[in-house]
């Protein structure tokens, strides 16, 4: 019964368009969660304090279901048909995170692994519980012991047949499902997601700091980003791509069918000079429905403002020098940085004279100070 159960869950996964399926016991995160304790204890999570408050519930996906005995582990394929570091050398032009680019993936899956766990619930009269990234549970390791690949260096998932680009999702379930034969490492000697970092995120190889990743910076950092990672953000507005981009397991993918994924075309990078100009209503109008939306504007124009400052094109002073009066201190500061490194410096020190009195915010008035005493633009 088992075993013709798995058959069947797996023909419908497939039906349903997912692109990797497998099962691991519930006791299987484990060692996972001795690395989360030494990430938490060299306070490698920045402010995402809810990773060290949930701790303890991820060591174990029994605490978000005492009752589980397997988890069903489900990948979505979303590959790109081009290189995402092409989209770099275009710096008028932002550089979105390829999974960012459409529909928000988490409701992409949600409903089609609630299909699946009713396919579980209905042969088996077992409780089953859905999760898409909003749980504390720990899916990468869950997947690789799960058998859809391993976690590599760069500390994300990579499959043989996928590379890097899959989204999870999971199923819980108190059902005793046959396990797969968990993935093991194939990244052998290579080390290309380590080298290519522009902010050196990586302590070591499998090690992520997330205090200095871009990805992090951009999407989670609720505050001013560090003058020291601003030039190497470039113009990546949202996510980056770099350590994904470069695997060698990627040449294996099959890039995702966007009708599939119902997601927006790969080349939606706006130009900088677009999104530098988007009040709140236009902003959640543009990316509605997309995960761009739920890092709320300032935080958004605070990276479009950095990658204003990196483009060198004097054509977007105008629109910066609009936000210098932003109501978001994050936009305003930043406004301040990319106009220093956009402008002469008797030109910035004009600004500086007719902006500074008016300000409030002691960070924005520390980043006009620091441009204007120090000449040091980061």
């Amino acid at each position: 019964m088992s075993d013709a159960l798995r058959q069947e869950l797996k023909a419908r996964a497939d039906a349903l368009g997912f692109d990797a399926f497998g099962i691991a016991p519930a006791t299987s995160a484990a060692k996972a969660s001795e690395r989360l304790q030494e990430f938490l204890r060299h306070g490698r999570h920045g402010d995402m304090s809810w990773i060290e408050l949930t701790a303890e519930r991820r060591a174990d996906p029994r605490q978000l279901m005492a009752n589980a005995r397997s988890i069903v582990m489900l990948g979505l394929s979303y590959a790109p048909t081009t290189d995402p570091l092409d989209s770099l050398n275009a710096t008028l032009n932002s550089a979105i995170s390829i999974y960012a680019k459409g529909r928000d993936y988490h409701d992409i899956m949600k409903g089609r692994l609630k299909e699946l766990a009713g396919l579980i619930a209905r042969r088996t009269n077992a409780d089953v519980k859905v999760f898409v990234d909003t749980a504390p549970l720990m899916e990468k390791p869950l997947a690789a012991s799960a058998g859809l690949g391993w976690q590599g260096k760069h500390t994300n998932l990579v499959s043989r047949s996928h590379g890097s680009w899959l989204f999870l999702g999971s199923i819980l379930t108190e059902a005793e499902l046959p396990v797969d034969a968990g993935e093991v490492d194939h990244c052998g000697t290579c080390r290309k997601c380590l080298d290519v970092c522009p902010t050196d995120a990586f302590p070591a190889p499998y090690q992520l700091d997330a205090r200095r990743c871009i990805a992090y910076l951009t999407i989670e950092h609720q505050g001013h980003i560090a003058p020291e990672f601003r030039n190497a953000i470039g113009n990546r507005v949202f996510g980056c791509d770099d350590c994904l981009a470069v695997c060698p397991w990627n040449k294996f993918a099959e890039a995702a069918c966007e009708t599939k994924l119902r997601a927006r075309a790969e080349t939606d990078n706006p130009p900088i000079a677009e999104l530098l100009i988007l009040d709140d209503a236009a902003f959640r109008k543009r990316f509605a429905g997309t995960p761009v939306k739920r890092s709320g504007r300032a935080r958004f124009l605070r990276n479009c403002l950095i990658a204003a400052g990196n483009s060198g094109d004097a054509n977007l002073i105008k629109h910066v020098r609009a936000l210098v009066q932003d109501d978001s201190p994050l936009v305003r500061a930043m406004a301040v940085w990319a106009l220093a490194e956009l402008t002469e410096p008797q030109d910035f020190e004009t600004l500086r004279n007719r902006y500074l009195p008016d300000e409030n915010d002691l960070q924005v008035i520390a980043e006009w100070q620091r441009e204007t005493l120090t000449g040091d633009s980061g």
